[in-house]
């Protein structure tokens, strides 16, 4: 019997429009919804045929995975390509930009962190969030800020090289005295000037070497260095360098594994426990396990094999390295994605099924380890919202509340003596706390300091951006709106919670207010004579102080912002033709604005972008500083 086929679902004028006008070329598509919120980005080659085969009668059901989508889409746009390696790169960029929920995507992809090496004559090697395609070579991504820290400190132990954003020319003197890490034994101190390009490159090529899981290559080239140290004398080089090479050796000899097939590959290995999905991926290089990494994976209804196609394209999007071979249990028959990893490689890589040996058996252990994680993240999820469920009851008695809050925030203050003051919302969603969520304010309309009239002037704006008593708004001011909050924490006492409920009071609004005292954790309800008192294990207790601590982290953030910012932008801002990235460099080359005021027009030309003319506009600036 055939399948049955599935109906050409309606056709809105605007996508029919759009579709007409359809380029026959590669590119990615976007889908929007009546709000203007981006639901989907997919890539095709062409846009023509991907696209209008949305539209179209027959296929099987499931044939597309967003079919169910399809009644959401409002508006189509797309942007064009040169080829599908620029579509790939380009829809993996817009996916983490914009979390459309019909997309297969990391979970909290945008902020998985990578080690950086710069591409200047002098490489720095740093921490990043970022990808910029400006010629660094990047070494990731890590799964948690942990694993990339422990790369960090191994290469600092191992290598010597830079971390400063200091501008440093060949053999050039760039500060007068290096930092305490050049008398660490941690960087060679190039900014002194007397280091070649060539030699500072041997020592980025063995950290490149490292974090690259060439662990022989960088055993051989430091061993190469330690005899050599030792011809020359310098026993105390040659010694650390020893050490260095027997840490590594060391290290080689636990990752190897019994190999029968290619010494570089990646191993995926998949799980899923209904809606939740894990992908393991173990990374083998010279024949040895230098990696192992376990992603969420946002999976909505995808089968494997497209589960592992779109992992392989967002993760491989930001990866540092690609290698020829990756093995799966699944076969992935995708010949864009193997076009786009080839071209991102600059060669040709291949996703297999290993059916015996030692290869299909470490497929069976990643898909193990993506099975454990997901059985021990469920767990520690089910323990989280336990202790969620148990603080929120605890707090609905202890404020006699009629039910559990759901949404709870927590407004701070913090100031110096009535400069800068700044406003901090935090927020915690059925008992966790929920970052994206989280607001800030500058207090405008307060002069001095006034603790209870800055906290008065941040719950004002917050609640003028909120739908009170079921007031509609429409269009893209609803979309906007801030929910309300169940219960509303105030970080202070008697005074700040009566500044709180008269602005409650001039809104209309009944919502539950408490502060929380810093001295002897105190919560004070409004018209209360006295504070309640609370044990200090108790669970309802410790999350409003988690929520106040956050409040008060991140109000202390912002106003450090705007502080550096007024330290160290007071007299270089407005200057015509001087912007962000200009004045960056010539803060880290010349230190302050001070020090740029002191150097002649031709030291300020030598950074990049800065001609004779804005170079004396700037001295012309700063004159008061060079009198």
């Amino acid at each position: 019997m055939a399948p049955e086929r599935l109906p050409a679902p309606s056709v809105p004028d605007a996508i029919a429009a759009a579709l007409k006008v359809l380029p026959d070329a590669p590119g990615v598509y976007l889908f929007s919804d009546s709000a203007g919120k981006i639901i989907y980005v997919g890539k095709a080659t062409p846009l023509t045929q991907r696209v209008r085969s949305y539209w179209q009668a027959g296929g099987e059901p499931g044939a597309h995975r967003i079919r169910d989508a399809i009644a959401e889409v409002a508006t189509l746009d797309w942007t064009v390509t040169d080829s599908t390696k620029e579509a790939l790169l380009l829809e993996a960029t817009l996916v983490r930009r914009h979390l459309p929920k019909y997309n297969i995507r990391l979970r909290d992809d945008r902020s998985y962190p990578s080690i950086r090496v710069t591409a200047d004559p002098y490489p720095r090697v740093e921490r990043t969030r970022g990808l910029v395609r400006d010629g660094s070579r990047y070494f990731g991504p890590y799964t948690t800020p942990g694993s990339v820290n422990a790369a960090m400190e191994a290469i600092k132990r191992l290598f010597q090289f830079r971390t400063c954003e200091v501008v440093i020319k060949p053999m050039e003197r760039a500060l007068e005295r290096p930092c305490l890490l050049y008398d660490l034994k941690r960087c060679q101190g190039p900014c002194l000037g007397n280091i070649p390009v060539a030699d500072y490159q041997r020592e980025i090529d063995g950290v490149q070497l490292f974090l690259g899981g060439r662990s022989r290559a960088a055993i051989a080239m430091l061993t190469t260095r330690m005899e050599s140290a030792a011809e020359r004398e310098a026993f105390e080089d040659a010694a650390r360098i020893r050490d260095a090479v027997l840490s590594l050796e060391t290290t080689f000899d636990e990752q190897k594994v019994p190999t029968s097939g290619r010494a570089d590959e990646d191993v995926l290995g998949i799980a899923r426990h209904g809606r939740h999905v894990a992908i393991a991926c173990f990374q083998i290089r010279d024949s040895a396990l230098v990696g192992r990494d376990v992603h969420r994976v946002e999976a909505g209804d995808s089968g494997d094999a497209e589960l592992l196609a779109g992992f392989a394209a967002s993760y491989y999007a930001r990866a540092g390295e690609i290698p020829p071979s990756i093995a799966t249990a699944t076969e992935v028959n995708d010949p864009e994605i193997l076009e786009f990893l080839s071209a991102r490689r600059e060669g040709r890589v291949e996703m297999r099924v290993p059916q015996r040996g030692d290869r299909a058996r470490i497929v069976r252990l990643a898909e193990r380890n993506a099975e454990e994680w997901l059985i021990r993240r469920e767990a520690e999820e089910d323990a989280d919202r336990e202790r969620a469920d148990a603080a929120l009851s605890a707090l609905a008695v202890a404020l006699s509340l009629d039910a559990s809050p759901s949404r709870i925030e927590c407004v701070d203050v913090s100031t110096i003596q009535g400069a800068f003051t700044v406003s901090s919302l935090t927020v915690a969603q059925e008992g966790q706390l929920a970052p994206k969520e989280y607001r800030r304010f500058r207090i405008k309309g307060v002069t001095g300091q006034d603790d209870f009239a800055a906290h008065a002037e941040a719950l004002t704006r917050r609640f003028a951006r909120s739908v009170a008593d079921g007031t509609q708004r429409n269009g893209e001011a609803e979309s906007r709106a801030w929910s309300l909050p169940d219960l509303l924490v105030i970080d202070g006492g008697r005074g700040q919670v009566s500044a709180a409920a008269a602005v409650l009071d001039a809104a209309g609004l009944t919502i539950p207010l408490v502060g929380l005292a810093k001295e002897r954790e105190e919560l004070w309800l409004r018209d209360a004579s006295a504070p309640i008192l609370l044990p200090a294990t108790d669970p309802g207790l410790r999350l409003l102080q988690r929520l106040r601590d956050e409040a008060h982290r991140f109000a202390i953030g912002y106003h450090r912002t705007l502080r550096s910012r007024a330290a160290t932008a007071s007299r270089l801002d407005g200057i015509r033709g001087l912007g962000p990235t200009k004045r960056k460099a010539l803060l880290r080359r010349f230190g302050s604005a001070a020090g740029i005021a002191a150097a002649p027009v031709e030291a300020l030309t030598e950074v990049t972008g800065v001609d004779h003319a804005l170079a004396a506009r700037i001295l012309s600036a700063l004159g008061a500083d060079r009198a």
